[in-house]
């Protein structure tokens, strides 16, 4: 099981705007979440939210309704709507396999 961000994912933008990130992944499992995560400077990681992979069905928790994912069974897309200065962070996305 694997997961990395796509190539170019740095992004700038003005407030207000809206954000795509990305990752893409693999694995044999069709029991996945997707992750994403923040950090803040010398801070710990943030949740932000997950959602299942697309074999689970479409369900996704988020902490802020800013954020949203759209999944395939090779990829993760986070959007970030209404950007604000407090967004600039360093994003994770994160790959969890559940036993089957």
């Amino acid at each position: 099981d694997n997961i990395e961000p796509d190539k170019g994912t740095e992004k700038t933008s003005k407030e207000t705007e809206t954000v795509k990130l990305s990752c893409s992944y693999s694995t044999n499992s069709q029991y996945v979440r997707l992750y994403w995560f923040r950090q803040y400077h010398n801070r710990e990681p943030q949740f932000l939210l997950y959602k299942y992979a697309p074999s689970l069905g479409d369900y996704e928790d988020t902490s802020d309704g800013r954020f949203h994912s759209a999944t395939t069974q090779t990829s993760t897309e986070l959007t970030i709507t209404d950007v604000r200065l407090s967004d600039s962070a360093l994003y994770y996305c994160a790959l969890r396999v559940a036993a089957q």
